[in-house]
Formats: structure tokens, C-alpha cells, sequence
């Protein structure tokens, strides 16, 4: 690239992207075919691995001294469910913005029933992403493990390998339902006690299913159904009228109101 892109603290995107494409070679000449690097468009490292060989990958990552990935900066869920797919179908508005045209399908118990008949892109409806960085060589990479089953999510826990993974990963675990197997006190996070439901999966409802208000007269907060009533917001409608004619545009022609 003629000019390289400038980014913060002074640093270029051609730099980087030489840095990281040192630590790719070191990466792959160590694990080999047990991990899958992914397609990236912000200059960093992706790599899919499968849960039964995550502990060790992460060991390694951690221990050996040419990667020396010490801190896991970050675990976070993913819920493929819609993936790829475009849940506003209309003619008469854009793909983008504020489209709410038509309402989506219903993510029901019918939806529910047909997930495991459901081939999953790219390798499966729930994955978990972990942030790792190197403080020895200041390098970052990020590893992706797909749950095998979609309806009873599971992962090996990490927490023996970096114990940063407790919070994280019951946050994972509270929000999307994803069990982690050897986690040693595996529990809701940020949810309310006696919540049900993981609210950030895709077929969760944005509204949710119960809301809650101190009642002044009971003397303590009350659980009611929720009371917000779902609405499809306007879309933004392409129209075919002089607002849209260059030539006409600022000419004083057409529509008084365009």
C-alpha cells in the first residue's frame, strides 16, 4: 500500500499486519491442522478449534514461550441462529436502517423443535470466543470453539488454565446457556435471581417475559407480565417522486413539499 493507514499511538496498519502475520507462521508451524485460522477484516488473528482439543491448545498458547499468551483479556458467547439470513423481506423498503417493514418469522416452539434439524452456519449455532494477549510480546489472538450440540450447549471451562475465565465464563453461561464443564461454581451473573431464560440469544424476546416495579402498597417489588406491546416500527420506504430526480432537484420544480 502506498501511504500505510495510521493508527493510534503512531503505529501503521502495514505494521501490524507484518506482526501478525509473523506470529500466523509461529502459530501454525506449532498446532498444525489442529486449529483453523478464519478470514479476518480488522487486521487480527482468528483461529477455530474443537472443544476436545481447547484445554490443550490453550496450554500451549499460555506456556510455551514463543506465544506466551498469559491473559485472557476476554470470553464472550455467540448464538449463530440467524445467521446469513435477512429476517426483513419487503420490496418497498431498504435493507438497511430503519427497515422493519414486515415482521420476522416467530422463533416459537415449533422454531425450537426444528434446531436440530438446522445445518448451522459457519460450524454451529453457539461458540465461544476467547481474547487472549501476550504481555511479553504485546500480541493479541483470538480462539473460537463451536458447542457441538446446539440445544444443550456445553464447553470445557479454562478456569485451570487462565483464572480469569470464573466471571467470564458465568456470564457466558448466564446469558446464552452455555454449561461449562469443571467451572467450580457455575451460577447466573447479571440476571435477576430466579430468572429464566438467557437473554441474549437470539430467540429470546427483546422485550422479555416478565418486568418489575416497587409496589408502594405490597411494600416490596412485584414480577408482572411484561406489559410493552410488540410493534413493527415504519420503513424506511424507497420512493419513486422528484425528492429522488438530480435534475430536478434544485431547480424550484415539482412537489412543493419535496
Amino acid at each position: 500500500m502506498a501511504a500505510a493507514k495510521r493508527l493510534g499511538f503512531g503505529r501503521t496498519l502495514t505494521a501490524l499486519t507484518r506482526k501478525y502475520a509473523a506470529l500466523a507462521t509461529e502459530v501454525e508451524s506449532i498446532f498444525g491442522d489442529r486449529l483453523l485460522r478464519l478470514e479476518n477484516t480488522c487486521g487480527e488473528l482468528t483461529y477455530q478449534v474443537a472443544p476436545a482439543e481447547l484445554i490443550k491448545v490453550c496450554e500451549q498458547m499460555r506456556d510455551n514461550p514463543e506465544l506466551a499468551f498469559d491473559m485472557l483479556m476476554d470470553a464472550s458467547g455467540v448464538d449463530y441462529l440467524s445467521y446469513g439470513r435477512d429476517e426483513w423481506e419487503t420490496n418497498s423498503a431498504t435493507g438497511t436502517g430503519f427497515s422493519r417493514g414486515v415482521a420476522p418469522e416467530p422463533l416459537g416452539e415449533e422454531t425450537l423443535q426444528r434446531l436440530g434439524d438446522v445445518e448451522y452456519e459457519p460450524a454451529g449455532r453457539f461458540a465461544v470466543s476467547y481474547h487472549l494477549l501476550s504481555v511479553q510480546h504485546n500480541r493479541r489472538i483470538r480462539l473460537k470453539a463451536f458447542c457441538e450440540d446446539p440445544l444443550r450447549p456445553r464447553m470445557p471451562s479454562v478456569i485451570g488454565v487462565w483464572a480469569a475465565a470464573d466471571w467470564y465464563e458465568r456470564e457466558v453461561f448466564d446469558l446464552f446457556g452455555i454449561l461449562f464443564d469443571g467451572h467450580p461454581d457455575l451460577r447466573r451473573l447479571l440476571t435477576d435471581y430466579g430468572f429464566i431464560g438467557h437473554p441474549f440469544r437470539k430467540d429470546f424476546p427483546l422485550t422479555g417475559h416478565v418486568e418489575v416495579r416497587y409496589d408502594p402498597n405490597k411494600g416490596r417489588v412485584v414480577y408482572e407480565p411484561v406489559s410493552i406491546e410488540p410493534r413493527t416500527l415504519v420503513p424506511r420506504v424507497i420512493r419513486d417522486d422528484n425528492r429522488y430526480q438530480t435534475a430536478l432537484k434544485d431547480s424550484g420544480t415539482g412537489d412543493s413539499d419535496a
